[in-house]
């Protein structure tokens, strides 16, 4: 069954990467480029999980993290944190904004297809 997955992410390259393996297992993609774009597509969107890069324009990922989880209407959905940021305190920050997931950069295409699954399938 066919999933909306959010993907925010500012690297072009990246962002039409990880759109292709999404939409590549029949799932829709709304993409964008900036943490106000996000919480703009979520406002407007229902969305069953959200591939969110750290290190973005206007809004970090950390900060849209917080208010997915903060907010009642978003809160349960997953959110997997896709990032170059792999020391330690990042780590911690993400589990400390409600992050459910964490992968890094640079990612094999199939860890991230896997992830994406495992949290969508577990919500059915």
């Amino acid at each position: 069954m066919s999933k909306k997955i959010l993907i925010v992410e500012d690297e072009e390259s990246l962002l039409k990467l990880a759109t292709i393996l999404i939409t590549s297992q029949g799932h829709e993609v709304i993409a964008v480029s900036s943490g106000v774009k996000a919480l703009d597509a979520l406002a407007r969107e229902h969305v069953d999980l959200v591939l969110l890069d750290v290190m973005l324009p206007e809004l970090d990922g950390f900060e849209v993290c917080r208010r997915i989880k903060q907010a009642p209407e978003t809160k349960s959905i997953p959110v997997v944190m896709l990032t170059a940021k792999k020391n330690q305190v990042d780590l911690d920050l993400g589990d400390e904004v409600g992050a459910d997931w964490y992968i890094t950069k640079p990612f094999k295409s199939a860890n991230v297809i896997e992830t994406v699954e495992r949290f969508l399938n577990a919500n059915n």
